[in-house]
């Protein structure tokens, strides 16, 4: 998908990394206008002015894989596939989803202060979820995110788990120029930076292999992470041999019943969380205003 221009970018710098996922999909006013004036058989007016306040829901915003009239496309003139409508017929939908944390609650304000309301150019949605439901999306925005062809996404998954963990460090100035993730050796908790190579405290660093599993794991025959590619078993037996079962006490014996227990850990479960999605309606509306344009002339 195109970038917008930059005059046109919501500036979203002030929210800590991992707290905001951006969506985009097109949308193609073609079907649309078609629908109303060929199926219902509106006047191109009344169907102007019925499609400028349609206000498609979360799940057409946000969903996997776009449904029609949506759909989804990488090139740079690409076609309807289900009407062959060209580029002029389509708009862009940008969705922008904000979890309601603490480290968020000053940066949603003033953005929903900052833009403009004249005409709905931006609508604003509050949801509620749950903080196990939240964390499988994030792993699913990291499978098609990062390049899982290329091993250094596992210092860039760390980054973002690091980033969701701790959301109000700067992380960009920790993995500046990095190396390497190590185990430490002499950490009780947290983190630390020797030169090129970062130090993770074992419970830490346990959970990064975590992450990296449930990541790839889809991806290959066997998840892969900092410990090379390893079956859910050898994952349980690592975690077992370190001692990280032990203090989390998490004993179950079956291994599907562990990582069950693993994802409530690193999730917080259950536990219910605000969500507030900002979608960009602006080449919407003047996608819909030419459209309707084309029609009445």
């Amino acid at each position: 998908m195109p970038p917008a221009k930059k005059s046109r970018e919501l500036d979203l710098s002030a929210f800590p990394p991992g707290t905001v996922t951006e969506y985009s999909t097109l949308l193609c006013l073609a079907c649309i206008f078609d629908l109303f004036t060929s199926q219902l058989g509106l006047a191109p007016r009344t169907a102007y002015s019925e499609i400028k306040r349609y206000a498609p829901s979360i799940e057409e915003l946000t969903a996997p894989t776009a449904v029609r009239p949506f759909f989804d496309s990488e090139e740079k003139h690409p076609h309807c596939p289900y009407c062959n409508a060209a580029k002029r017929w389509h708009s862009r939908l940008d969705t922008f989803r904000i979890e309601g944390v603490k480290s968020t609650d000053t940066a949603r304000r003033a953005l929903a202060k900052s833009l403009p309301t004249k005409d709905n150019q931006f609508q604003f949605i509050e949801t509620r979820s749950d903080r196990r439901s939240l964390f499988f999306d994030w792993l699913d925005t990291q499978r098609g995110n990062l390049d899982l062809e290329n091993e250094s996404w596992l210092i860039d998954a760390t980054r973002s788990f690091l980033e969701r963990l701790e959301p109000k460090h700067n992380w960009s100035e920790v993995f500046a120029d990095l190396r390497s993730v190590r185990r430490s050796q002499r950490l009780e908790v947290g983190w630390e930076r020797a030169g090129s190579r970062l130090f993770l405290a074992p419970s830490l660093y346990n959970e990064v292999l975590v992450v990296q599993y449930l990541i790839s794991r889809s991806h290959t025959h066997a998840g892969h992470t900092f410990e090379g590619r390893i079956t859910l078993a050898e994952l349980i037996r690592r975690l077992r041999y370190s001692g990280y079962l032990g203090a989390n006490e998490i004993d179950e014996s079956d291994q599907f019943g562990i990582l069950e227990r693993l994802v409530e850990k690193l999730s917080g479960g259950s536990a219910r969380t605000k969500l507030y999605y900002v979608v960009d309606r602006r080449n919407f509306l003047e996608k819909v205003k030419s459209v309707y344009s084309r029609y009445a002339t």
